[in-house]
């Protein structure tokens, strides 16, 4: 299973949205979108995790630069956090 990172979503979207568009490249396991603690509005960015490693590259392949409620998705594989620089 892998983990997608999908950047630039619609403020509209939520997290069965996100999943029902992701279906379309195989089998989705779970769908978030990420809220701000403070408002509950969306940040903008989510991940999707699906079923197999082949349909994660077919989700990627599918929606990176796909236009989705008037903006341009970045679908891209999520890295761990230990393999993120440190913030400041």
């Amino acid at each position: 299973m892998a983990n997608l990172f999908v950047g630039n979503l619609p403020y509209n979207m939520d997290d069965a949205t996100l999943a029902q568009t992701f279906a379309a490249a195989g089998t989705v396991v779970s769908a978030k979108v990420i809220s701000d603690k403070y408002s509950g509005r969306s940040r903008g960015f989510g991940f999707v995790e699906m079923s197999m490693d082949e349909e994660s590259q077919k989700a990627v392949e599918m929606f990176n630069g796909k236009d989705v409620g008037g903006r341009s998705l970045v679908v891209n594989v999520a890295r761990p956090k230990e393999d993120r620089p440190p913030r400041r």
